[in-house]
């Protein structure tokens, strides 16, 4: 976990979903690749030419803002494929209960979050499958609130989406928590936006949360 700044009144929390509130590589990469190898379709090409001109962008478009990364809807978007489609394409690939299980400690943790903060998801998924990934690991009806890749046609990083949690949320910047597992994406925005940030390596980091931000509880699993 690496902690960039926590509010010092904070009232709300973002969530990102996909390696944040679950840990499995192999849905990570699967989410990343079924829709690579749906572009290469496509396109006709390959699915390693596919995987190695998205990989190239990608890499590319690093190198030119400094180190930075880049959204696999952004990216899609710089070979003419836009939000919508990639919206399209997630409601169709993907697959989270093929690969995913209920989280009890994550639900616990979630729980005991909602007593003291508003809790609100931010994804560049669409809300659908959103809700689906949120099911698999039992935690839908927890976190019942997402702004999706659907909702304002936009992928993170992107202002509009973090303005909307925060409008229903009612919760200016200054009190709001954003975290997720990639800097660039989930965090860096936020920061700018004089949000608090936290950058987590799965969700074993995230069961720390009640422990780091409500110490008169205790953790789950302690």
């Amino acid at each position: 976990m690496r902690i960039y700044r926590i509010p010092q009144k904070t009232r709300t929390i973002i969530f990102d979903i996909d390696g944040t509130l679950y840990t499995d590589k192999l849905y990570v990469f699967e989410q990343v690749d079924a829709q690579v190898r749906h572009f290469a379709h496509i396109r006709g090409i390959s699915e390693q030419a596919a995987r190695h001109m998205i990989a190239g962008y990608r890499k590319t478009w690093s190198a030119s803002h400094g180190g930075k990364k880049i959204s696999l809807g952004n990216t899609f978007a710089a070979f003419g494929i836009p939000i919508e489609t990639s919206v399209k394409w997630r409601e169709m690939l993907l697959a989270p209960e093929h690969y995913l299980h209920p989280d009890p400690l994550l639900q616990q943790t979630i729980s005991t979050l909602k007593e003291r903060f508003a809790l609100i998801c931010v994804t560049n998924n669409p809300v659908a499958a959103a809700r689906r990934t949120l099911a698999a690991i039992g935690a839908d009806t927890l976190l019942p609130d997402i702004i999706g890749l659907d909702t304002c046609g936009k992928s993170k990083p992107a202002k509009e989406v973090l303005e909307l949690a925060a409008e229903r949320t009612a919760t200016p910047f200054s009190q709001c928590l954003s975290v997720g597992d990639r800097y660039d994406i989930d965090v860096a925005l936020p920061l700018e936006l004089g949000m608090g940030g936290i950058v987590v390596s799965g969700v074993e980091e995230v069961y720390q949360l009640p422990e780091l931000l409500c110490p008169r509880h205790i953790a789950p699993g302690a």
